[in-house]
C-alpha cells in the first residue's frame, strides 16, 4: 500500500497466538477495514482454535514464521507480532524485508543496538511500525500529555504492582532467554513508556536496585529506579511483581502543581490535576472513545500517518531499561545511551 486510503481490507498475519495475538488479533478480526488472513504458532491446538475463531483455513496456518512469510507475504499487508520479547527483532526485520507493515507488542527489542537498527530501517522505508504501548491511546494519558506540551515536569514518582511472579509461573516470561529480563521488561515497560511519552522527558542516567528471582540475576521481581533527566528533573520508579493486585500510580509535578494518573487492574486510568494550593479536580475524559490498538494501527496504515506509539518511542524505553539492569547489577549510576 502507498499510504493512501484504500477500500480493500488490510490483510493481517498473526505471529504468536497468546494473549496479544488473540486479543489484538480479535480487534483486527472485527475491524471492517482489516481481515486476519494467516496464523503462526508452535501450538497446533492454538492454531486450530484461533483459526476457527478468525475464519482462517488450515492451509493458511503455520508453525514456522519463515514459512508463513515465504508462502503468504504476497497476500499480506501487515503482521502482528505477539511472540516472546527476544524474538521481536528478527521477526520485525524479516517482515520489513518482505515489505510488510508491522504491529509489534512491547518491548520493541531487548537489545539497544537492535532497537536502533529497527529505527534506522524504518527511516529508510515507507512501512508503518506500531508498538503495543496502549497508554498512548488512553484519554487520561493524552490529557496529561497536553499539560506538558510546552514544558516538562520537574519531579515525578511512578509505581505499579502486580501478582506477576505467580501469573508468569511456567511461562516464557520467567525464561530470560525469551523474555529478556523480568517484571521491568514486561509490565514495567508500559510504565516507563507512559511517563516518557506523557512528559517528553529524556532520561540522562539511572541508578537502580532489584530483587531477582533467579541466581543469574536476570529475572527481576522488584525494581527501584532513580532517574535523572536531561532537563534537570528527577524521578523514581518502583515496580513490584510480587504483589496481590494491580495498582498504578503516576504523579507528575511541575511549578504549578501536579497531574496524577491512577488506576486498578487493567481498566482505563483516571486523571487528576493538583493545584498549587493542593486542591484537586478531575478533568472530563471519555475513555469509551479510546480507539483499540488494532483500530489505531489500521488507521495509521490506511491514512499514511504516524502511529500513536512509534519505534523511536520504544527505543527510548529500551535504552532506559537496559541501563537500569546494568545499574542494578553493577551498583553504579549508568548513563542512558540513546
Amino acid at each position: 500500500m502507498d499510504g493512501s486510503r484504500s477500500t480493500a481490507p488490510l490483510r493481517i498475519g498473526i505471529v504468536g497466538l497468546g494473549y496479544i495475538g488473540t486479543t489484538v488479533g480479535g480487534q483486527f478480526h472485527t475491524n471492517p477495514d482489516a481481515t486476519v488472513s494467516a496464523l503462526c504458532d508452535l501450538d497446533a491446538d492454538a492454531l486450530a482454535t484461533t483459526g476457527q475463531a478468525f475464519d482462517v483455513p488450515g492451509e493458511r496456518q503455520y508453525t514456522d514464521y519463515d514459512d508463513l512469510l515465504e508462502e503468504e507475504a504476497s497476500e499480506l499487508d501487515a503482521v502482528l507480532i505477539g511472540t516472546p520479547h527476544t524474538l521481536h527483532y528478527e521477526q520485525i526485520v524479516a517482515a520489513l524485508e518482505y515489505d510488510l507493515h508491522v504491529y509489534c507488542d512491547k518491548p520493541l527489542t531487548t537489545d539497544l543496538a537492535d532497537a536502533r537498527d529497527v529505527v534506522n530501517r524504518l527511516e529508510r522505508s515507507d512501512r508503518t511500525l506500531m508498538v503495543g504501548y496502549q497508554r498512548h491511546l488512553q484519554a487520561a494519558f493524552r490529557t496529561a500529555r497536553e499539560r506538558f506540551a510546552d514544558h516538562e515536569p520537574t519531579w515525578l514518582t511512578a509505581t505499579i504492582t502486580q501478582d506477576w511472579i505467580d501469573f508468569s509461573s511456567g511461562t516464557w516470561r520467567l525464561d530470560p532467554d525469551r523474555s529478556g529480563g523480568g517484571f521491568l521488561y514486561d509490565t514495567g515497560s508500559h510504565v516507563l513508556d507512559g511517563v516518557l511519552w506523557t512528559t517528553g522527558l529524556e532520561p540522562e542516567s539511572v541508578a537502580a536496585s532489584m530483587e531477582f528471582e533467579d541466581d543469574d540475576r536476570r529475572v527481576d521481581r522488584r525494581a527501584h529506579l532513580d532517574v535523572r533527566f536531561t532537563n534537570g528533573a528527577t524521578g523514581t520508579f518502583s515496580f513490584n511483581g510480587d504483589a496481590p493486585s494491580v495498582r498504578e500510580h503516576i504523579h507528575l509535578w511541575d511549578d504549578d502543581g501536579a497531574v496524577y494518573l491512577e488506576g486498578t487492574q487493567w481498566g482505563s486510568r483516571e486523571v487528576f490535576e493538583i493545584d498549587a494550593d493542593a486542591s484537586e479536580f478531575s478533568p472530563y475524559i471519555d475513555s469509551r472513545r479510546d480507539p483499540s490498538r488494532a483500530d489505531a494501527f489500521v488507521e495509521s496504515v490506511l491514512e499514511g500517518t504516524e502511529p500513536p506509539a512509534t519505534a523511536r518511542d520504544a527505543l527510548q524505553v529500551t535504552a532506559l531499561t537496559e541501563a537500569a539492569y546494568e545499574a542494578a547489577r553493577t551498583g553504579e549510576r549508568i548513563a542512558v545511551d540513546r
